[in-house]
C-alpha cells in the first residue's frame, strides 16, 4: 500500500462513476428530452420564422449560448455553490439566505416571499413537464405511421395514468433502471446528431455568438419572440441545482460536461444540419433525424426518455410539499416510506392524485406539446429569476463577494433571466396564464397558511399558561398519577399545552412523568444526532423536551423519544402515551388575518393530516383532546 493510499482511488472512482449514472437518470431527465420539441418550436407559426440558412444557424447560436450561459456559467459554475448543508433548491437556497446574520426584518421576509413564489412557480412547472414531455414522444408515432395520430392523445394519458398509479409502489426498482436508459438516450442524441454533422459540417459556425447578434439585429421583435421557445432548450437546468444533495456537485458537474452537453449540442446541430439540407423536415425534426427503420424504436426510447423526466419532477414535488410542510408553509401532509433503507423515497398521496388530475387536465386542454409549448417557460423562468436574485443576495453576504464583482456577473444572469422572461410572458394569452394561475394559487395558498399560523401562535401565547404557573399549582395530594408516560406536543417550549391544561381541569389527571414536547424545525436541511434532542427537567416527573429536524428530514419521535433514556426520561413504547391538539378555528371579533386570508387558511386546516401521522406516533397511543381557537 502506497502512502498516498492510492489502493482507494479505484474504489473512490467506482463510487464518483456510479453517482455521475445515478445523476444521468435524476437531474438530466427534463434537459435531456429537450431536443424533441425545442427546434421545432423555434420555427413554429408562433414565431413565424422560416427555416433560412441565415434563422437556423442564429437559432442554433441562441440555443447554444443559452446552455453556455445559463446552465453551465450561472448554474454549475456559480449557483451550486450555494449549498444548504450540501442541500439545494429554491426552499433550501431561501432558509440560507434567511439565516444570515444582521438582515433586517423587512428585507428577510422579501427573501422568505422571494422562496415561496420560487416554490410556487416550481408546482407550475410539475404539471407542464411531464405533460409536453410525455405528449412529445409519442408524437414520434406521426412521423412513423401518420395514420395513427388519433391514438398519440390516449396513449399519452395511459403513459402518464401509468406513470402516477405506480407511485405508490416506490421508485427505488424503477430507478436502477434510470441511469443506464438516460445514458443510452444520450447516446442516441449525440449519433442521431452526428450523422448530419457529418454530412453537412458547415452548420458548426453557429458556435460562433456573431451568429446569435445577427439574428436578433436583424429579426428584432421577432428575435425576442423565439427567445420564449429557445428558453425550451435550458428547461430542467433548475434540476441541477434541487438534486445536488442526492449526487454531490463533482458527479452532476462531470455528468453534465462530460457527456450531457456535448449530447445536446451535437443533436440540437444536427437538427440544424438536417434543416439546412431539407427545410420541410421542420415538421418534426427530431424525429427525422432518425432512419426509418428505427422511428419506433425510437419512439420507445424517447417515451422511456420522458417517462424518466417525468419522474423527476414528481419526486421532486413530493420532497417540496415535505420540505414547505416542515417548513410551516403548507398544511401537514399525509408521507408513505416506500423504501426501509433509501432516505427520500416517499409517497405523498394528496400531491400525486392531485398533480396528476392537474396534469390530464391540461393534457385533453391543450392536445399536442406545439400548444403546451406555448404555456411552457414562464414558470421554469421565473424560479430563474428568482434564484438569481437569492444567490446575489447570499454572494455578497456570505461570500464577501466584492460589489464590483458581483454587480456584472450577476446583473448579467439577472438580465438574461428576465429577458426570457419577458419573451415567455408575450405568450400569457396563449396559455402562459396557466403555470402563472397555478403558481399565483400557491402562493396565496402558502403565504395565506404561514401568516395564519403565526396569528394561532400568537393566540395560543395568549392563553396559556407558563410552565413555571403550572408547576406551582400542581398539588400531588389533588391529582391523581397514573404510571407511565405522557407525552404532551406543545409549539411553545417556555408554556404548558392547551391538551394539558384541559386534562388537568376536566379529569385532574398528571402521569407519573409527563414530557411537554416541541419540535422544531431550524433553517437547515439536517440535524446532526448531537444535536438532535435537548432536555430539562422540571421536578415533580416534569420535562422539557425540544426535538430538531432538518426541513430535508421526516420527523420520527418516538425513536428520538427512546434515545433519551439514559437521560433520564423513562420511556417503554407500551407505557407511554401521546396527547395531541386538535385545533377548530373561528372568525374572531377581533381578527387578526384578512377575511379572505382567514378564509383560505381555515380551509387549508381541515385538510392537514394529523399531528400524530405526520410525527410518527403509534396510533393506538396518541389521546386528541380539541380545542376552539378565534382568529
Amino acid at each position: 500500500m502506497t502512502a498516498n493510499g492510492s489502493p482507494g482511488q479505484p474504489a473512490g472512482n467506482k463510487r464518483a462513476a456510479a453517482l455521475t449514472l445515478a445523476a444521468l437518470g435524476v437531474v438530466f431527465g427534463d434537459i435531456g428530452t429537450s431536443p424533441l420539441y425545442t427546434v421545432k418550436e423555434c420555427f413554429s407559426e408562433y414565431t413565424g420564422i422560416q427555416p433560412t440558412p441565415e434563422n437556423v444557424l442564429g437559432i442554433l447560436s441562441l440555443i447554444t449560448w443559452a446552455l453556455i450561459l445559463i446552465v453551465t456559467v450561472k448554474y454549475v459554475g456559480v449557483v451550486m455553490r450555494a449549498d444548504n448543508k450540501g442541500e439545494g433548491g429554491v426552499l433550501a437556497l431561501m432558509a440560507l439566505v434567511s439565516r444570515q446574520s444582521n438582515i433586517p426584518e423587512r428585507r428577510r421576509r422579501i427573501y422568505l416571499m422571494l422562496g415561496i413564489a420560487g416554490a410556487a412557480l416550481f408546482y407550475g412547472d410539475c404539471l407542464l413537464t411531464p405533460a409536453i414531455s410525455v405528449l412529445s414522444a409519442v408524437e414520434g408515432l406521426n412521423v412513423a405511421a401518420p395514420a395513427l395520430q388519433p391514438l398519440v392523445l390516449p396513449i399519452a394519458l395511459g403513459v402518464l395514468c401509468g406513470l402516477f398509479a405506480v407511485q405508490r409502489f416506490g421508485t427505488a426498482g424503477v430507478g436502477r433502471w434510470f441511469g443506464p436508459i438516460t445514458l443510452l438516450w444520450f447516446v442516441v442524441l449525440f449519433a442521431l446528431g452526428i450523422r448530419q454533422l457529418v454530412d453537412n459540417p458547415s452548420v458548426l459556425a453557429a458556435l460562433s455568438p456573431h451568429h446569435a447578434v445577427a439574428f436578433t439585429r436583424e429579426n428584432g421583435f421577432v428575435a425576442f419572440l423565439a427567445l420564449g421557445a429557445v428558453t425550451l432548450a435550458v428547461t430542467g437546468a433548475e434540476a441541477l441545482y434541487a438534486d445536488m444533495g442526492h449526487f454531490g456537485v463533482k458527479p452532476i458537474r462531470m455528468a453534465w460536461l462530460g457527456l450531457v452537453l456535448p449530447a445536446l449540442l451535437v443533436n440540437y446541430y444536427g437538427q440544424g444540419a438536417l434543416l439546412l439540407a431539407d427545410p420541410s423536415a421542420i415538421a418534426n425534426p427530431f424525429f427525422l433525424l432518425a432512419p426509418d427503420w428505427a422511428l419506433y424504436p425510437l419512439v420507445g426510447l424517447a417515451t422511456a426518455a420522458t417517462v424518466i423526466a417525468s419522474q423527476a419532477t414528481i419526486s421532486g414535488a413530493f420532497s417540496m410539499a415535505t420540505q414547505a410542510s416542515l417548513l410551516g408553509l403548507s398544511p401537514r401532509v399525509h408521507i408513505e416510506h416506500t423504501s426501509a433503507s433509501e432516505f427520500g423515497q416517499v409517497y405523498l398521496p394528496v400531491v400525486n392524485w392531485l398533480q396528476l388530475a392537474g396534469i390530464v387536465v391540461l393534457v385533453l386542454a391543450f392536445k399536442s406539446s406545439s400548444n403546451l409549448a406555448a404555456a411552457y417557460g414562464i414558470a421554469v423562468t421565473g424560479t430563474m429569476l428568482v434564484t438569481s436574485v437569492l444567490v446575489f443576495a447570499l454572494a455578497v453576504r456570505a461570500w464577501k463577494w466584492p460589489w464590483q464583482f458581483s454587480i456584472p456577473v450577476f446583473g448579467l444572469f439577472i438580465v438574461i433571466d428576465t429577458s426570457l422572461l419577458s419573451a415567455n410572458m408575450l405568450k400569457f394569452l396563449d396559455g402562459g396564464w396557466v403555470p402563472l394561475v397555478i403558481a399565483t394559487a400557491m402562493f396565496l395558498a402558502m403565504w395565506s397558511w404561514l401568516r395564519g399560523r403565526i396569528a394561532v401562535a400568537q393566540r395560543e401565547r395568549e392563553d396559556s399558561l407558563p410552565l413555571e404557573a403550572l408547576l406551582g399549582s400542581i398539588n400531588p395530594g389533588r391529582l391523581h398519577r397514573p404510571q407511565g408516560t405522557a407525552v404532551y406536543l406543545t409549539a411553545f417550549s417556555g408554556n404548558a399545552p392547551r391538551c394539558l391544561l384541559h386534562n388537568l381541569k376536566h379529569n385532574e389527571v398528571l402521569h407519573e412523568h409527563v414530557a411537554l414536547l416541541t419540535v422544531e424545525v431550524p433553517d437547515i436541511p439536517y440535524v446532526s444526532p448531537e444535536n438532535r434532542s435537548q432536555i430539562t427537567h422540571l421536578g415533580k416527573g416534569v420535562h422539557r423536551i425540544v426535538l430538531r429536524y432538518g426541513f430535508m428530514e421526516q420527523p420520527e419521535v418516538p425513536r428520538d423519544l427512546e434515545r433519551l433514556a439514559d437521560k433520564g426520561l423513562p420511556f417503554d413504547p407500551m407505557r407511554t402515551s401521546y396527547f395531541v391538539g386538535r385545533n377548530s378555528f373561528t372568525a374572531s371579533s377581533k381578527p387578526l388575518l384578512p377575511r379572505w386570508q382567514r378564509k383560505l387558511f381555515l380551509t387549508q386546516s381541515r385538510f392537514a393530516a394529523s399531528a400524530g401521522d405526520f410525527f410518527g406516533l403509534p396510533a393506538n397511543r396518541v389521546v386528541e383532546l380539541g380545542s376552539r381557537i378565534e382568529i
